[in-house]
């Protein structure tokens, strides 16, 4: 859903407070501005992008790893080629796959950001990796995120390191996912950008998000949907 952006600046005011409490440097940018290029209507195919994803680009914190995991936000996208092909693992999403830009990039998996359709707004993830399944919804909003993540360092989920000075989620043994379901039985584990290791818990959620499980698994729908990213980016003039 989309946010109020009152309610959207708040959860982050929250998540910066805590993370500069928990030992983050958070930079002293000024604002970017500005749309989101002509291209990114053209590449996902909306004719709007939500104030709300507009304004989160605007404050300047592309490419600094502020969010957990050592993550990053993606500056709006430049290459339409590139943009597209980052979305091949988005099968059996109950939105049409084009109708999401890539937000977060984490080292090993994408968030995104739904741009149109009654699941505008949600941030969903998935697992950078061609073998995975794990398509599934983050949060059901931006500000929900945030909340989220601010939630973890309360919860001793969030950590900063002082060695590469960036945000970490769990410890240094042991698996963050499992960690997360242990010790804060209160967090959505989705949020957090860890391996989801309980198949059993993924199916779950996969089913209570929308996910389409006849297709998740099959093989034909991901090559359908290399085709459908194949013919995009030949309707681009790529």
């Amino acid at each position: 859903m989309l946010d109020d952006l009152r309610t959207l600046r708040e959860a982050i005011d929250g998540y910066r407070a805590a993370a500069t409490a928990a030992g983050l440097t958070w930079p002293d940018h000024a604002a970017a501005g500005g749309q989101p290029p002509g291209l990114v209507h053209r590449v996902f195919d909306v004719d709007r992008v939500a104030g709300q994803l507009v304004w989160l680009h605007a404050q300047g914190w592309a490419l600094e790893r502020l969010w957990p995991s050592s993550g990053w936000l993606m500056p709006w996208p430049d290459d339409a080629g590139e943009a597209l092909t980052n979305l091949s693992l988005s099968v059996a999403t109950p939105f049409p796959w084009r109708h999401q830009v890539p937000l977060f990039h984490f080292d090993f998996i994408l968030y995104t950001f739904v741009l149109a359709g009654d699941r505008e707004g949600e941030i969903w993830r998935y697992d950078i990796d061609p073998d995975s399944s794990n398509t599934m919804r983050a949060a059901t909003s931006l500000a929900a995120l945030f909340t989220e993540w601010t939630k973890g360092f309360a919860a001793g989920v969030l950590f900063y390191a002082d060695d590469d000075k960036c945000l970490h989620t769990g410890e240094d043994m042991g698996e963050p996912f499992d960690m997360i379901v242990e010790r804060a039985p209160g967090l959505d584990p989705a949020a957090f950008p860890e391996p989801i290791t309980d198949m059993s818990l993924l199916r779950a959620w996969q089913r209570e998000c929308g996910v389409d499980m006849d297709r998740i698994d099959d093989p034909e729908a991901y090559a359908e949907l290399r085709d459908a990213i194949d013919a995009a980016q030949r309707s681009l003039g790529l």
